[in-house]
Order: structure tokens, then C-alpha cells, then sequence
């Protein structure tokens, strides 16, 4: 089961002001070329931060019959790339990238995941990540962009929240065999909290099965190395990249 939690009313999307990254190609007909073009829509509709856009194309695209992880892959996720590419070059903010995420968040949340769920339709999960904002901690937008990413790159997300208590950590880590472990804390004074939670791990006799992910605005590498964690992303582009090194499937 994927399961992608948060606030969608959680950004302020007047802190962008245009909509200034043009992919559109013209309209190409029929049949299989509509198939393509309302990909494009999706694509489109991330790469200019426009959630009702992603949401309305991911809708006409389930009525056009087009598969619901066909239209994350070929539509969202193609969009995703673009803005992480130019993010990585300097050209987009932090900002841009949280939008565009929500832009995405919002299709899969609102049409193409139930849709997914209703069919059962299989799609190539490359592992498990439970993943949450720690105990005492209720800031999630960057947990949220993690988790959305994640996804979008084929992982099964379980979202567990914010403020989440240690033992449900582990509790679900347990119950849905994940690979991946990855805490939030965005507070100074949560950050043994993510320590406790390795400590639980061991406890429960599952911290050799499961890799560790720790990240948050005062987590740094050192920390991460301090508490033996297994990885630290700055960002939601340096996490899935190293859940995936974690894994071994790069």
C-alpha cells in the first residue's frame, strides 16, 4: 500500500510570481498522439507549479484510459526531473521546488493513487520507506517534499506525520518490513529524538535490517555520523539519491 500523508494547503504559492518554465509542444491530433499530449499536460502543469492544472490532467488522463502509473512516470515524474535539473544548476530556489512537489502531490494524492489502489496495478517499487517528523516536532513541508520525491522515484512511502512517537517509528518499520527509516527534525531540541529512535531500533532487534535516514534543518553530517545513521540529505534531491545508494539501486 502507498501511502503519502501531509497538508496540501501547506505552501503559499504567491511566493511565485509567474509561471516562466514553457515545455508545451502543439496539439498533435488523435489516438496515441493524445495520449502523449496530455502527458505533456501533467508534465507541464509540475515544471509551472500549477496543482490544479497536474490535478485536472491526471483526471482526463484516467478517462482517456491511460494507466495511472503510466501517468506518474510519463507525466509527473518527467516534470519533477526538469525542475530538479534546473535546481541543481542554480536555476530555481528552494521554493520552486516545494511547489512544484505539491503540484504532483496533489494528482497522485487526489486521482491517481486511489485509482492505483482500486486496480491493484503493479508498479516497480525499488524499496520501503517509513518516514515522519519526530516526537515533539510538528514542522513538515521539507518531511513532505522528502516523501513526495521519494515516491515519485519509485519508492513505497509510508508518510507516519509529524510529531510521531518512537515506538510507532519502529512499530511500522516492523509491520511493513521497511528498508529505509527516515526522521525529520526541524528543532534544535529534537535532535536526540532521532537518536532514540536508532536505540529503538536496536531494541526491537531490527536496526541490521533497516537503513537509516536522518534530516532537518540542524542535522548535519556529523550528527548523523555521531548517532550511526546511515545517510544525511541536505535536501530532497541528495535523500533520494542516497536511499537509493543505501539500497543499492542506483
Amino acid at each position: 500500500m502507498i501511502v503519502l500523508s501531509g497538508e496540501h494547503g501547506a505552501l503559499n504559492h504567491t511566493l511565485i510570481s509567474e509561471k516562466f518554465i514553457n515545455t508545451r509542444e502543439p496539439h498533435s491530433g488523435t489516438g496515441p498522439n493524445m495520449s502523449h499530449e496530455v502527458l505533456e499536460e501533467m508534465k507541464n502543469a509540475v515544471v509551472n507549479f500549477d496543482a490544479e492544472g497536474a490535478v485536472e490532467s491526471a483526471r482526463k488522463a484516467l478517462k482517456m484510459g491511460i494507466d495511472p502509473v503510466e501517468a506518474i512516470e510519463g507525466g509527473l515524474t518527467k516534470g519533477l526531473r526538469i525542475i530538479g535539473e534546473r535546481f541543481e544548476k542554480g536555476e530555481l530556489f528552494l521554493m520552486h521546488i516545494v511547489a512544484a512537489a505539491e503540484a504532483a502531490k496533489r494528482a497522485i494524492d487526489g486521482i491517481l493513487q486511489p485509482e492505483i489502489l482500486k486496480r491493484k496495478a503493479e508498479r516497480k517499487v525499488l524499496g520501503r520507506v517509513v518516514i515522519g517528523t519526530v516526537a515533539g516536532d510538528i514542522h513538515e513541508i521539507g518531511k513532505n517534499l522528502v516523501a513526495v520525491m521519494l515516491f515519485i522515484a519509485g519508492f513505497e512511502v509510508f508518510d507516519l506525520g509529524r510529531d510521531v512517537p518512537v515506538e510507532e517509528f519502529v512499530k511500522k518499520a516492523k509491520d511493513v518490513k521497511a528498508d529505509i527509516v527516515a526522521t525529520s527534525a526541524l528543532l534544535s531540541t529534537t535532535l536526540l529524538v532521532q537518536q532514540e529512535i536508532i536505540q529503538a531500533l536496536e531494541a526491537a532487534g531490527i536496526r541490521d535490517k533497516v537503513k537509516v535516514m536522518v534530516g532537518g534543518a540542524p542535522v548535519t553530517e556529523e550528527w548523523a555520523e555521531r548517532i550511526g545513521a546511515d545517510g544525511y540529505g541536505a535536501d530532497a534531491m541528495e535523500a533520494v539519491s542516497i536511499a537509493k545508494r543505501l539500497l543499492g539501486v542506483e
